[in-house]
């Protein structure tokens, strides 16, 4: 990897890292240093990723979001104003065209009541489906009741993953050390709150 140096030029990202380093790509790519803006892509597209499949999108539907993402993030190169708020920029972005494709895909025909009944299902039995809609009524109750800072550390982490903690630090602006045991006592709680609503 050229990174370092390229034809004698010293990278301003080399030696930097997370929000200050792709801050220094940012504006590097907005002077037209296409090496600075894939460096943007090699650290932040499993964020992007995670964040579009974790919305509930199929692997196909997916890879059109983080394109269009990506596209978005090069028309509004000049736009935004704060650099070191990339990876926030980005997790919004991804999930509002998450949300834009889903809305549009759920606009589909539906079949007739003839068509539906000759149709095979694979959906599980009703009892299964009650039990089910049942366990992820209460874990989503106890969900909504953790703190707004637990419930965004959660989406971002479970999506994300422990190699990207450094990601979600900074979307969250907090100290990337930090993170794990904040987690932790997160899904303590979590735990605690779906035992104690599922048990009532």
């Amino acid at each position: 990897m050229t990174e370092l140096q390229t034809a004698g030029v010293v990278r301003p990202w080399a030696a930097l890292e997370g929000r200050d380093r792709h801050a220094a790509c940012m504006l590097a790519a907005r002077d037209g240093d296409k090496e600075a803006f894939d460096v943007l892509i090699a650290d932040l597209a499993p964020l992007v990723w995670h964040v579009a499949r974790g919305s509930g999108l199929d692997r196909t539907t997916a890879e059109d979001v983080v394109q269009t993402v990506w596209l978005a993030l090069l028309r509004h190169l000049h736009r935004l104003t704060e650099p070191r708020a990339l990876a926030g920029w980005l997790i919004t972005t991804t999930r509002r065209e998450a949300n834009r494709v889903q809305h549009r895909a759920s606009a589909h025909i539906e079949l007739s009541p003839e068509v539906a009944e000759q149709t095979p299902t694979t959906d599980p039995s009703p009892e299964h489906e009650v039990l089910r809609t049942e366990r992820d009524r209460a874990l989503w109750s106890a969900f909504h009741k953790l703190s707004q800072r637990c419930q965004e550390l959660l989406r971002l982490t479970v999506l994300a993953g422990r190699a990207e903690y450094r990601a979600v630090a900074e979307a969250l602006h907090m100290p990337h050390g930090s993170i794990g045991p904040t987690r932790g006592r997160c899904l303590n709680s979590l735990r605690s709150l779906y035992n104690g609503d599922s048990g009532s």
